[in-house]
């Protein structure tokens, strides 16, 4: 496609970028950057991605490189400094390195972005540019990428695939996962962008563009390549309690959950409790804290699934989650792979402590597992299992549901956060790994958010904060894998790429024909 200049000229091709003040792309930055905060968990409001995204853009249009970096620094300091000041709850330091951090990421998505061209040479007449409006879709994919490996192992918290579990584009989750999901929602921004300042030709292919993105995804089977295998009766305990504790208060957690589950009547196939609702020195089996939780299992006659720390010496520990059976027994275990820094352990303990107080709220480091993220029940087919900040990654969702997991258990504590931004976040996290995989997504906390959410994405059942509670359904099972669980993000990492890509080699072949 070629961009003309010619009678679809705006005033915004028209005029140089020189000559235009920074007050209106000032402004919609500004714009930009809240309309992605107001698009994120728990507001929700997914419409507000892709029309950030082209504020984003008009911002950007025919900018020079420095207005360009400048503009994108403006954007995260603002998105990324509302968006993350739940981190001040913790470290003002680790919310202030965060922030850059992000804001870094932003910048370099403005600079690669490339926008509209500046007014029209014989060169640009002749030639035009190729897909500009496509590549900040591209930029913002590989951002959500990134995020989710870097720093530490990922920091996808602010992702912005979180904001569109409400949204048409979340159907597209299955095929190509939160990438896919991002790049069609920064598409159909891009494309009110190509609408209003590109060329009848790029406004024809970008409407175009438009509506398959947001119509093709709900047209797809709701869990392609998996198939039912029947359904379980599950139960979630959530204990309640006081919120914005750093230090769990094992002792009364473990009460509390106890003594929610004396409500429980029957004999569900599946009891689930949340993360690091027991204490105890050394393994729970040799434990009185586990010999009750074994009663428990046996006066239900039921599986029991129990979230733990286990001290392990001084300075270390194991966050566990331990599977009781019906007669009491101990059937398994899975042990948290994915670890949360400056929370579950401190990178480069020494430097740290010299420098700041997390000792206080980081004492000791968790233990890395190790094993499939699966567990065997007694007389109900395999489980999947993560454990709190692994519901962020989907690769760890992925190795539960190869491993055979017929249903995805996410035990979590969110008991330190005050507000109700993280546990919102956490709850469209497991939305998305529900809708990429095709599996039903229990997720269970002491005080909130606990949720029963189905293979498509939904959330059936939804606890208060604060509150004591008992989610009871009859859930289904599935098997199989989705397109995105045997391929991941390989095949939208490298559209991305290309999309980035192809523009400069197209210009450096031209000069060498020239």
């Amino acid at each position: 496609m070629t961009v003309s200049f010619g009678s679809a000229d705006t005033v915004w091709q028209r005029r140089s970028a020189t000559s235009r003040g920074l007050a209106p792309a000032t402004a919609l930055m500004v714009t930009a950057a809240i309309f992605w905060w107001l698009a994120l968990p728990p507001r929700g409001w997914w419409v507000l991605l892709p029309l950030g995204v082209a504020a984003f853009m008009l911002a950007l249009a025919g900018r020079p490189l420095r207005e360009r970096l400048w503009l994108g620094a403006l954007g995260g300091v603002i998105h990324y400094g509302i968006a993350l000041r739940w981190l001040t709850d913790f470290t003002v330091p680790g919310y202030l390195a965060a922030v850059a951090l992000e804001t870094a990421m932003l910048v370099l998505v403005a600079a690669v972005s490339l926008g509209i061209p500046a007014p029209p040479s014989p060169s640009t007449r002749r030639h035009g540019r190729r897909g500009w409006w496509l590549t900040t879709p591209a930029a913002l994919v590989l951002l959500d990428a990134v995020q989710n490996r870097f720093p530490l192992g990922g920091f996808p918290l602010p992702s912005l695939g979180f904001s569109q579990v409400d949204g048409p584009f979340l159907g597209a989750a299955p095929v190509g996962g939160p990438l896919l999901v991002t790049g069609l929602a920064a598409l159909t921004g891009a494309a009110v962008t190509a609408l209003v300042l590109g060329s009848n030709r790029t406004r024809a292919v970008a409407a175009v563009s438009a509506v398959l993105a947001i119509t093709m995804p709900p047209a797809l089977p709701d869990t392609p390549g998996t198939a039912s295998s029947g359904t379980l009766d599950a139960v979630i305990v959530q204990g309640g309690g006081a919120r914005g504790v750093h230090v769990i208060q094992s002792v009364d957690a473990t009460a509390e959950h106890l003594q929610a589950a004396q409500a429980i009547t029957g004999s569900p196939d599946l009891v689930l409790m949340p993360e690091s609702i027991a204490h105890v020195d050394g393994p729970i089996g040799r434990t009185p804290v586990g010999a009750r939780f074994a009663d428990l299992a046996r006066r239900l006659g039921t599986n029991l699934v129990v979230g733990t720390t286990e001290a392990e010496g001084q300075d270390r520990f194991r966050n566990a989650s331990v599977l009781w059976g019906p007669e009491g027994n101990l059937l398994g275990r899975y042990e948290k792979h994915h670890r949360v820094p400056f929370g579950e352990y401190l990178p480069m303990r020494d430097v740290v402590e010299s420098l700041s107080d997390l000792t206080r709220l980081v004492p000791r480091d968790a233990i890395a597992g190790q094993g499939p993220a699966v567990l065997q029940p007694r007389g109900i087919p395999p489980l999947g299992i993560i454990i709190s900040y692994e519901t962020f990654f989907s690769d760890r969702v992925a190795a539960a549901v190869r491993a055979g997991g017929q249903l995805v258990l996410a035990p979590t504590s969110a008991s330190s956060f005050t507000g109700e931004v993280v546990p919102a976040i956490e709850v469209a996290a497991s939305r998305l790994r529900a809708r990429e995989f095709g599996r039903t997504v229990l997720q269970a906390a002491p005080t909130g958010y606990s949720a029963i959410i189905q293979p498509d994405g939904a959330v059936t059942e939804l606890s208060g904060l604060g509150t004591r509670e008992l989610l009871m359904a009859s859930v289904p099972l599935r098997t199989g894998l989705t397109p995105y669980a045997r391929v991941g993000d390989i095949p939208v990492l490298v559209l991305a790429l290309l999309t980035l890509v192809a523009p400069v080699c197209v210009r450096a072949i031209r000069r060498r024909v020239v």
